[in-house]
């Protein structure tokens, strides 16, 4: 009979020739580092790939708990379906439930939850015909999906400057797209992103981290575009902790903390923030499910600045999931 307590990794692995398709997908290795940062702290895991055959798999292995990467196959609410299938059998998991995946997926339906919290976000329109296009908007924009991640569908040339460019960056965005097109006012100001862990009053926030261009990435535009995530080291380097004052990373710190909680986030997130040309800050969007690669996804960098090894944040990740889900058997 078993005594110790199984940890089901459960995630989806990219896959050779679907590079863009499987952006949000992990790396064998992330994956493995995952299941050796448990392993090490004397937590046995089992991976399980997010497929078809999930909840047999679950079934048969009768895991415990799960430890929660799985980005999801197809659609907006995508990320929220393993939570939701967890949910259903009854098995906690590390991270968010999938409200808070389904609302942050949703980049138009998160800016609003940031806006009614009192987070400023940058001016925006959702497109889903170029017919939808306003005529007071303030150029330049850029042009993004509404419900991706890790920069996909943000192509090379994603800034419109004027009216006639904007309707033929939507008739080529909206093709494949179910969802949208997110245009919003272009930021050009510096860049953070800042990730949180933990739950309620004990929460942490790390150190902002700010992402620095080496050169401008579309005319005199710079954008965290897929391509420049995929060759970051070509096109961006990182400051972390960020060469903020202190009242700024208090009002960074802030505001990221707000959305986390105003959309019942759950035990890690990540968020992104630009600079207008005030220097105000304006949130971008937030990623309850932030990548996890050693030595290449923002997190695992922001802990290491904030003294964090990688074991220590997957530890603290599943840490934070443990004492969450104690408090609500109490």
């Amino acid at each position: 009979m078993r005594q110790e307590k199984l940890v089901g990794v459960v995630c989806n692995r990219k896959r050779k020739g679907h590079e863009e398709e499987d952006a949000e997908f992990d790396e064998p290795a992330t994956i493995q580092a995952i299941c050796d940062a448990l392993g090490r702290h004397g937590i046995a895991t089992v991976t399980l790939d997010a497929d078809a055959t999930l909840v047999q798999k679950l079934l048969e292995r009768k895991v415990d708990m799960v430890f929660n990467i799985a980005e999801g196959i197809r659609g907006r609410g995508r990320e929220s379906q393993v939570p939701a299938i967890l949910d259903f059998l009854g098995i906690p998991y590390t991270g968010s439930d999938p409200v808070a995946l389904g609302l942050s997926m949703d980049k138009m339906l998160c800016e609003l939850v940031a806006s009614g919290c009192g987070v400023c976000t940058a001016r925006h329109v959702l497109v889903k015909d170029v017919g939808d296009i306003p005529s007071s908007l303030p150029y330049p924009v850029i042009v993004k999906p509404n419900a991706e991640g890790s920069g996909k569908g943000i192509s090379e040339h994603c800034i419109a400057t004027g009216k006639d460019e904007l309707e033929r960056l939507v008739r080529e965005g909206l093709k494949g797209v179910e969802d949208g097109l997110l245009v919003e006012e272009y930021l050009p100001g510096r860049e953070f992103t800042v990730g949180v862990l933990g739950n309620g009053k004990t929460k942490q926030i790390l150190p902002p981290m700010e992402i620095l261009y080496n050169s401008c990435t579309q005319g005199t535009y710079k954008v965290y575009s897929y391509k420049v995530k995929c060759n970051y080291k070509d096109y961006v380097r990182y400051a972390c902790p960020a060469p903020l004052s202190q009242e700024e990373t208090d009002r960074l710190s802030d505001a990221a903390g707000k959305v986390f909680d105003a959309l019942s986030c759950h035990d890690v997130a990540r968020a992104d923030f630009r600079m207008d040309a005030q220097g105000n800050f304006r949130f971008l969007e937030i990623n309850p499910l932030p990548g996890l690669a050693p030595n290449y996804s923002d997190l695992p960098m922001i802990a290491q600045a904030a003294g964090i090894d990688y074991d220590g944040l997957v530890c603290a990740i599943y840490d934070a999931a443990c004492s969450r889900i104690a408090g609500m058997t109490r």
